[in-house]
C-alpha cells in the first residue's frame, strides 16, 4: 500500500516539476519573445497564408470569439456528416456501421467542446478515419480553441488600456504547432514502444487462456490516446477508455498518462504569472485550485480504501474490499486519483468503472465537475476561475466600502452581471435537465418511444438518481466520463446532453472573454494603498470562499438525494 501512495506523489511531483518550465516557456511563446520551436515558423506562416488569414492583425473581443465560433460551426457540420455516413468512407477494416443521425449529432458536439462523451463503445461505434480525422483531429481543435480563449483573456489583464486584445488566429495555431502537437507526438512515440497498437489492421483473433477464441480491435490507437490526454479532451479509442491494456499498458504509461492530462492545465496557471509578471498572484491561483483537488481526493481515498460496508455486514474486512470496477493492476489509491484528477481537470478519461465507486467517491467526483475550476481543462479551467476571481473582488470591494477594482480596471455592473450569468448557468442547465429527466422517467416510463425511459437505468433508487445527475453534470462540466448504469444512447439523452453540451462550452468561454475586453477598454487606475491585493493568501481564501458557497448552495440539495443519501443508507 505504501508503494501505492508514492507511486501518486511522485507522479503529481513529476508534473509539478515539468510544468514550472512549461509554463514559463508557453508564456514566452505568446509574449512573441524566442524560443526553440521557432524552427515552427515557416509552418505557421504556410497556414496563414493558405488560409488567407493576417495573424498579425489585432482583434477585438467580439471579433475573437466571432473566429472562434465560425471555425467551431464549420468543424461541427463536418464532424456531424463524417460520423453519419462512416461506413461508406475508408479506413473501416472491421465494418462497423454508421452513426445514427442523434448518437451522430452527439458525438460531433460532444468531441468538439473537448467533452467527449460516448454515447457508443468505441472499438464498434467509430471507424479509423473518424477516429483520427474527425475525433482526434476535434481533439486539437477544441483544445486550442480554449487555450486562444484564455490568452485574450491574459491579453487584457496585461494591457493597462486597450481595444485590441491580439489575434485568435496566432493564438489557435501556436497552440498546436508549439506544445499540443510536439507533446503529442512524444507520448504516443513512448505508448507506441509500451504495446499501444499503432497498426492500421482490423480485428486480430486470439486464444484466451481459457481456451476459447474471440476477437480483438486494435488500430492506430497510440496517436490518439496521447492528444485525448494532453489536450484534456477524454473519450477512448476503446469501449473501456483508460483501464483496456492497450491504451494504458503498465504503470509506467499510467504515470505518463496521469501527467500528461495534468501537466499543461498545471502550467498555464504559471504561464499567467510569467505572462503578467505577476508570479505571486499565479501562485495564489495554483494554491487554490491544489487545495480543492486535495479536498476532493482525500475524501476519496478514504472511502475507496475502506472498503464496502455491505461486504463488512457479511462478515468479510471490509479493507480493501471495494475492488469492483477498480484497476487491479495498479491499485486502489491509483484509480482514486485517476477518479479525482480526470473529474476536476475535465478529461473524463477512466481506468475504473465510475459506476462501482463508493457513494462518497461519487459524490467528490461530481462536486469536482459542478465545481468546474481547479485546474480544469486546458484554458477553460482559468476561464472558470476567472469568473469567480470577478465575484470575488466585486464582493471584497463591496465589504471595504471601494469600488472594486482588479489588474488596474473597475469591476461595474455590466461585468459582475456577465460573470453572474455564467456562474448561474452551470447549475441551471445541471439541475434542470436533471429534473426534466426524472420527471419523464417517473411520469411517463412505458411512452412509446424506440427506448422507454423505464429502461434507461440499470440501478434504481439513490444510484439511479446519481447516474442521470452525473450524466448532466459531465457534460455541463465538459467532462465526458459517465456512469455505465445509464444508457444514453437513445433520442431522449443524446439531444438533451447536446443542447447541454453547446451551452455550457461557449457561454463560458464568451463571458469570461467579454468581461476581459470590456474591461480591457476602460481608464488604467494605479494601484494605491487602497487598492485590493490579489496576490494574498486572504484573497485565496475569500476566492475559494466564493467557489464553494456558489457550488454548495446550488447543488447541495441534489448531492443529498443522490450519492450522499446512498453513503447514509450504507451505513
Amino acid at each position: 500500500m505504501n508503494t501505492e501512495y508514492i507511486g501518486i506523489i511522485v507522479t503529481y511531483g513529476i508534473t509539478l516539476l515539468l510544468a514550472v518550465p512549461l509554463g514559463k516557456y508557453i508564456a514566452k511563446v505568446f509574449a512573441g519573445e524566442k524560443t526553440w520551436t521557432d524552427f515552427m515558423n515557416p509552418l505557421e506562416h504556410f497556414i496563414f497564408r493558405l488560409s488567407g488569414i493576417d495573424a498579425n492583425k489585432e482583434m477585438n473581443w467580439k471579433e475573437q470569439m466571432k473566429a472562434m465560433l465560425t471555425i467551431s460551426t464549420v468543424c461541427l457540420i463536418y464532424a456531424f456528416f463524417a460520423l453519419l455516413f462512416q461506413d461508406k468512407l475508408p479506413l473501416n477494416p472491421d465494418h462497423n456501421p454508421a452513426q445514427s443521425p442523434d448518437l451522430a449529432f452527439n458525438t460531433a458536439i460532444s468531441f468538439l467542446v473537448n467533452c467527449n462523451i460516448q454515447d457508443y463503445s468505441g472499438e464498434t461505434g467509430a471507424t479509423y478515419f473518424t477516429q483520427l480525422f474527425v475525433l482526434m483531429f476535434l481533439h486539437f481543435i477544441s483544445a486550442a480553441s480554449a487555450i486562444a480563449a484564455m490568452m485574450v483573456v491574459y491579453k487584457g489583464l496585461k494591457e493597462k488600456s486597450v481595444t485590441t486584445l491580439g489575434n485568435f488566429w496566432s493564438y489557435f495555431v501556436k497552440s498546436i504547432t508549439r506544445f499540443l502537437l510536439p507533446g503529442a507526438v512524444l507520448i504516443a512515440i513512448i505508448l507506441a514502444f509500451n504495446g499501444t497498437p499503432t497498426s492500421y489492421a482490423g480485428k486480430d483473433t486470439i486464444i484466451t487462456m481459457q481456451g476459447d477464441t474471440t476477437q480483438v480491435s486494435r488500430g492506430p490507437a497510440a496517436a490518439m490516446i496521447a492528444i485525448k490526454h494532453l489536450g484534456t479532451n477524454g473519450g477512448g479509442w476503446f469501449g473501456a477508455n483508460s483501464a483496456h491494456p492497450f491504451e494504458c499498458p503498465n504503470y509506467l504509461t499510467y504515470m505518463l498518462l496521469m501527467i500528461a492530462q495534468c501537466v499543461i492545465p498545471i502550467a498555464l496557471i504559471f504561464a499567467l504569472g510569467f505572462y503578467l509578471k505577476k508570479k505571486r498572484f499565479a501562485y495564489v491561483i495554483f494554491g487554490v485550485m491544489t487545495i480543492g483537488m486535495f479536498m476532493f481526493l482525500i475524501p476519496t481515498l478514504q472511502a475507496e480504501l475502506h472498503g464496502n460496508p455491505e461486504i463488512t455486514k457479511m462478515g468479510i474486512s471490509g479493507v480493501n474490499t471495494a475492488m469492483e470496477g477498480k484497476e487491479v493492476r495498479f491499485g486502489i489509491p491509483a484509480t482514486a486519483y485517476w477518479s479525482t484528477v480526470t473529474t476536476i481537470i475535465s478529461t473524463g478519461s477512466a481506468n475504473g468503472a465510475h459506476d462501482s465507486y463508493m457513494p462518497m467517491t461519487t459524490g467528490m467526483q461530481l462536486m469536482a465537475m459542478m465545481v468546474n475550476c481547479f485546474y480544469g481543462g486546458c484554458g477553460a479551467g482559468f476561464l472558470n476561475y476567472y469568473i469567480f476571481i470577478i465575484i470575488a473582488v466585486f464582493i471584497s470591494g463591496l465589504m471595504v466600502g471601494r469600488t472594486p477594482e482588479f489588474m488596474g480596471h473597475k469591476v461595474e455592473a455590466r461585468e459582475m452581471k456577465i460573470a453572474s450569468i455564467a456562474a448561474l448557468l452551470h447549475p441551471f442547465l445541471i439541475l434542470s435537465f436533471t429534473a426534466l429527466s426524472c420527471f419523464v422517467l417517473v411520469n411517463f416510463p412505458s411512452i412509446q418511444w424506440a427506448f422507454q425511459p423505464k429502461n434507461w437505468l440499470g440501478n434504481p433508487g439513490y444510484h439511479g438518481f446519481s447516474e442521470m445527475l452525473y450524466q448532466y453534470t459531465s457534460v455541463a462540466a465538459n467532462n465526458g466520463s459517465a456512469m455505465g448504469g445509464l444508457t444514453a444512447n437513445n433520442i431522449f439523452w443524446n439531444v438533451t446532453t447536446g443542447i447541454v453540451l453547446l451551452f455550457s462550452r461557449f457561454i463560458p468561454i464568451i463571458g469570461p472573454v467579454a468581461i476581459a475586453g470590456l474591461m480591457a477598454q476602460k481608464k488604467y487606475i494605479p494601484e494605491s494603498p487602497g487598492t485590493l491585493r490579489t496576490d494574498t493568501g486572504t484573497f485565496g481564501v475569500m476566492t475559494l470562499a466564493v467557489i464553494i458557497i456558489i457550488a454548495a448552495l446550488a447543488f447541495f440539495p441534489a448531492l443529498v438525494m443522490g450519492p450522499f443519501a446512498e453513503f447514509f443508507s450504507m451505513k
